[in-house]
């Protein structure tokens, strides 16, 4: 491929167009009205407009999208993350349209798109499951006899939903069918689909992902896993690799069984296998992401591997050329997502102009952004701004940096997740490394960052007052003695 078409926008437009570049790879950008000014429209070599700014009417336009990609002369497609990236139908048209797709094949992603078909495509490879359902599920005293089975508490999940819509946590029975039919009308209107299971809601439990790379010669490999147990509203905002939780011994375990999800729906290219993982470390898959992931530069910081390169490369035909035995980790990595929304206030989207923006600089730092000082954060899409990873040595030297690049990192103009980030790394469950995907409703309310910063102004006025008081035990000499000195010399 000489030329490639980046699907998308943003900080993940721009990463994929960076890799590129670096491969000598012409890249072609598209954009929304909404996004006409955006880093990722003048970095590409060249840019075509979409369509008005909501994203039906623009990024996920197939037929204009592969229009584009045609009239350039592009030879592959990168979907990024989001909009289209999960659609088997656009992986299937782009295929049919004698472009390469740069990600898994249409099998792959509607299989493992609905949680249910994904279950029952991993059933007979041995891969530890949460009991429950196993099927869609709307008879409510079907869902009670269940439920009972069982024990409460249950979770009623939305087959083809993500982010926490169409979940609900029931604790008893009289409140199963009323969840029941909530689950499913709020899985229909977010995603064109009602069916709703039901299984075990694992108590304390920590997200763990697996990050897994096939080629298409049968090679497929673990690339460790990542902890991403730190989310609102079940979604992440703080990941680390490796986690503090895994043992060797459950990271061979779990990223054998993620290398086994994969073989199941025939996976090529790059992908993240989910899983839950309890407080007595018994791990259940939870699912398949078949795209690249946002958090995915905290597995590069770990292992050295560019994952674009290698998704680029392995749709080009190529090999991996490494085995399992070749990978090995190196040091501890952070990222924690920097989104336009204000921790005090629900983590409510913040709307407005960047007038203040600039990123930390410095070894080990990186920042994945889509946004410059002046632009305006629009209401169209996803609110994040960029990615802040760092990498150290170990857990604490990273932590310690990732606290370094929140302070150094300036933003006005809108409220960000910067201090909800500063609060996460300052915290004693987190540094400690016992914390699960409660984190927080354990730990945080409305009022925790303004208590951080109260505590940190204090604990600057107690170091002046000490620095200042120091001072003032120094020994020094009064100006007219230094005169007569001086005049003693002449």
């Amino acid at each position: 491929m000489k030329k490639i078409l980046v699907a998308n926008r943003g900080e993940i437009a721009l990463r994929v167009m960076r890799t590129a570049r670096r491969m000598g790879i012409l890249t072609v950008a598209v954009y929304s009205e909404a996004d006409r000014h955006a880093p990722h429209v003048r970095f590409a070599d060249e840019a075509y407009l979409l369509g008005p700014a909501p994203s039906n009417e623009s990024y996920l336009r197939i037929d204009k999208i592969l229009e584009i990609a045609k009239l350039t002369g592009a030879e592959g497609i990168h979907p990024g993350y989001g909009f289209l990236s999960e659609q088997a139908v656009f992986s299937e048209k782009v295929q049919q349209a004698g472009l390469k797709y740069i990600g898994p094949n249409p099998h792959a992603i509607e299989v493992m798109g609905s949680k249910l078909a994904a279950k029952e495509a991993v059933k007979p490879f041995d891969i530890p499951m949460v009991p429950g359902s196993g099927h869609a599920i709307s008879d409510p005293e079907e869902a009670r006899e269940l439920a009972r089975e069982i024990g409460y508490p249950v979770l009623l999940k939305a087959s083809a939903g993500g982010g926490g819509k169409g979940m609900r946590i029931v604790d008893s029975p009289d409140e199963l069918a009323s969840q029941l039919n909530r689950a499913s009308s709020e899985a229909l209107a977010a995603f064109g689909d009602g069916s709703v299971f039901l299984e075990k809601y694992v108590r304390s439990p920590r997200h763990i992902e697996v990050q897994i790379l096939a080629d298409q010669y049968n090679n497929t490999v673990y690339l460790f896993e990542r902890e991403c147990s730190v989310q609102r509203r079940h979604q992440k905002v703080v990941e680390e690799a490796p986690s503090a939780f895994v043992t060797p011994e459950i990271r061979k375990a779990i990223g054998e069984a993620a290398v086994r999800v994969a073989k199941a729906c025939g996976y090529v290219n790059a992908g993240t296998v989910e899983f839950l993982m309890d407080a007595d470390k018994k791990f259940y898959f939870l699912e398949m992401n078949t795209r690249l992931q946002v958090e995915h530069p905290v597995t590069e910081m770990i292992t050295g591997l560019d994952l674009v390169e290698w998704q680029i490369r392995v749709a080009r035909g190529e090999s991996l050329g490494f085995s399992q035995e070749d990978l090995e980790i190196n040091g501890h990595a952070f990222e924690l997502r920097v989104y336009a929304e204000d921790p005090e206030n629900n983590f409510l989207p913040s709307t407005g102009t960047l007038e203040t923006y600039r990123e930390p600089q410095g070894t080990n730092i990186r920042v994945d952004s889509g946004f410059e000082e002046g632009m305006e954060v629009p209401i169209y899409y996803d609110p994040m701004l960029s990615k802040l990873i760092v990498h150290g040595r170990d857990r604490e030297e990273a932590r310690q940096l990732l606290i370094k690049a929140i302070n150094d990192y300036q933003i006005e103009g809108v409220a960000t997740t910067l201090p909800f980030g500063m609060f996460v790394a300052t915290h004693e469950a987190f540094i400690s490394g016992r914390f699960d995907t409660h984190f927080v409703p354990n730990y945080f309310t409305s009022d925790s960052i303004s208590e951080m910063r109260k505590q940190t102004g204090t604990a600057a006025g107690i170091l002046a007052a000490y620095v200042h008081h120091q001072d003032g035990k120094q020994l020094k000499v009064p100006a007219d003695q230094n005169e007569h000195w001086y005049n003693r010399r002449r």
